[in-house]
């Protein structure tokens, strides 16, 4: 079967099959075979975030899937001197750089690009200089986008948790999605390529995808969860069918 095609790619993120693998400390789901099925079932590029508590993905991961994957690796990453040793190495396609905490269960918010700009575009000419495209994964507004262009990264990816949170609250979702095409629309001015991912789902991710200008959304959690009822390959061919509405 094949989807209607979106005007944004699929990313698709595998974190938490990782997570499953390791809830017995074994191999089974094999990540590798996971990541196969979603990138022949329509994927763009498989998304994976190697922590610095390898919580999920670990090293052996990441070259595995660039050694077997045709499609585009997105390696999410901290600002962290040992996982930016990894992704030279690793030379992925993009890398996307994120905040994180190790007491987070996930991802919280956008990158303080201003808080940490001068190690922002430090890591950014590091990658950049091995061909690696370089996002920022950043809150939609105006004040984070302009901070993100100063950086000479390729583009940003916003978060999206707000609008994901506000969804059932028509007002407020409304609010968020302005915020959403304002970002877009000045990220965009400012020569920026846009993504956007974080608790977009089969309900909400319509809206989103819709945005002109945003070229690729990043979805994880609410993939692997409906694959565990319909199977990977459905459950990527229902998220491309939501996208396309």
């Amino acid at each position: 079967m094949q989807a209607e095609p979106a005007a944004s790619k699929l990313g698709v993120n595998i974190d938490h099959v990782a997570t499953l693998r390791n809830a017995r400390g074994e191999n089974d789901p094999a990540l590798i075979e996971l990541a196969l099925i979603a990138q022949n079932a329509g994927a763009d590029l498989i998304t994976v975030h190697l922590r610095e508590d390898r919580r999920h993905i670990r090293d052996a991961d990441v070259f595995d899937l660039k050694k077997h994957l045709k499609v585009p690796l997105n390696f999410e990453m901290a600002l962290s001197e040992e996982i930016l040793n990894i992704a030279l190495k690793l030379e992925p396609s993009t890398a996307c750089i994120v905040p994180e905490r190790r007491e987070e269960i996930t991802t919280e918010g956008g990158l303080n690009v201003t808080q940490f700009s001068d190690t922002v575009a430090h890591f950014s000419e590091r990658l950049q200089a091995k061909g690696i495209e370089v996002f920022l994964f950043i809150e939609p507004d105006l004040a984070a986008v302009k901070a993100a262009a100063a950086t000479g990264a390729r583009g940003i990816e916003f978060h999206t948790g707000a609008y994901a949170r506000a969804f059932t609250h028509l007002p407020q979702r409304k609010l968020e999605l302005k915020r959403l095409e304002a970002a877009t629309a000045a990220a965009l001015d400012f020569g920026l390529e846009v993504h956007a991912g974080h608790g977009l789902n089969y309900f909400n991710v319509a809206a989103v995808a819709a945005i002109d200008g945003i070229t690729e959304l990043n979805i994880g959690h609410a993939i692997i969860a409906r694959s565990l009822a319909v199977g990977l390959d459905e459950a990527i061919f229902e998220m491309r069918t939501a996208m396309a509405r």
